[in-house]
């Protein structure tokens, strides 16, 4: 039993690269910033706040681990798009739908960790939850309006490779 994919057409095929380019533009953007972090840079480390600021600042071996696991596992999901949109020929059927579910499991992770994380940041913002008493206020704005947006709007892009790149319908001939 053969299976035939009909081509995607080009505009879902540029629409499915574009996509995958900007979620691997954001990607390898936050790893470049963790990394800069994780090298010792301090410029926007306030902007992250509370512990991850105070390690950062003092140097803790911990912290320094669990920074540079981030910025591989950033840069894993970043090309993650980018591997699954290209569509390796030689990979086979099993192993292009594992890198799918892979793909998709991290650009649901992305839209949930960013989105449920951008909406209460933006609730603390406009004061309908209340930060507690010792809350970094400098810190949950940029939360708020940089970082976990970009999170979401990388998952987002993501799903949209994912979508845009899928065969249209498959054919069974026997």
């Amino acid at each position: 039993m053969d299976r035939i994919n009909p081509p995607r057409p080009p505009q879902r095929r540029r629409s499915a690269v574009l996509a995958a380019a900007g979620a691997f533009v954001l990607g390898v953007l936050y790893a470049a910033i963790s990394g800069y972090w994780g090298s010792g840079g301090t410029a926007l480390l306030a902007s992250v706040g509370g512990v991850f600021q105070r390690a950062g600042r003092n140097g803790s071996v911990a912290v320094l681990a669990v920074v540079w696991l981030t910025v591989l596992l950033k840069l894993l999901a970043a090309s993650l798009g980018a591997v699954v949109v290209a569509g390796e020929p030689r990979i086979d059927v099993r192993r292009r739908r594992q890198l799918r579910m892979v793909s998709w499991a991290a650009a649901s992770v992305l839209v949930i960790y960013g989105g449920v994380l951008s909406i209460i940041g933006w609730l603390v913002q406009i004061g309908i939850v209340s930060a507690g008493a010792h809350a970094d206020h400098e810190a949950l704005r940029w939360h708020a309006y940089v970082w976990d947006p970009r999170f979401l709007v990388w998952g987002l892009l993501l799903a949209a490779a994912l979508l845009r790149s899928r065969p249209l319908a498959t054919l069974v001939v026997k």
